[in-house]
């Protein structure tokens, strides 16, 4: 009984010590792993041309912006923020110039970060993430009123002048 006490132990150790080796690989503070989202990046769904712009890391933050235009006029806009602070990194998303909503980095592996805020109404979850073929993909996802919903876009790497 007491060697499967002495087991038990071990194999609990074990399990809390690689949750919290995971947990600290989550709390990344330093940019340098999103920089494959650095760049000019464009695309055109359903007849919105898109427009994606990510500066380099620099001075622990990421500045973006992101920009549609439909029939000649922008029809929606967003200011974006990636920020390495001591406890993590946050997204801040101010869609048409609104007050900041917070996401933190949960998940970064490879060309693949997730963040979060489940408080949010919609959405919960925003995903970039670097294709094979060199696309930048982004993804939303959530609940609204109730159902699963998401949306997602692609853009090339687009030149100076887009």
């Amino acid at each position: 009984m007491h060697t499967l006490r002495v087991v038990f132990a071990i194999v609990f150790l074990v399990v809390i010590g690689f949750s919290v080796q995971a947990r600290a690989q989550v709390t990344v503070t330093d940019l340098t792993g999103l920089a494959w989202m650095a760049g000019n990046w464009s695309g055109v769904q359903g007849g919105v041309e898109m427009e994606e712009l990510w500066q380099v890391p620099k001075g622990n933050t990421m500045l973006g912006l992101h920009r549609d235009v439909a029939g000649g006029r922008t029809v929606s806009f967003e200011f974006l923020r990636i920020e390495a602070k001591p406890d993590g990194i946050l997204y801040w998303a101010s869609p048409g110039g609104r007050p900041a909503i917070e996401f933190r980095l949960i998940e970064l592996k490879g060309k693949r970060g997730v963040f979060e805020n489940a408080k949010h109404d919609f959405p919960q979850r925003i995903i970039y993430w670097l294709g094979d073929d060199g696309a930048l993909h982004a993804r939303i996802e959530g609940t609204m009123k109730g159902k699963s919903a998401s949306e997602e876009w692609t853009w090339q790497k687009a030149g100076a002048g887009n």
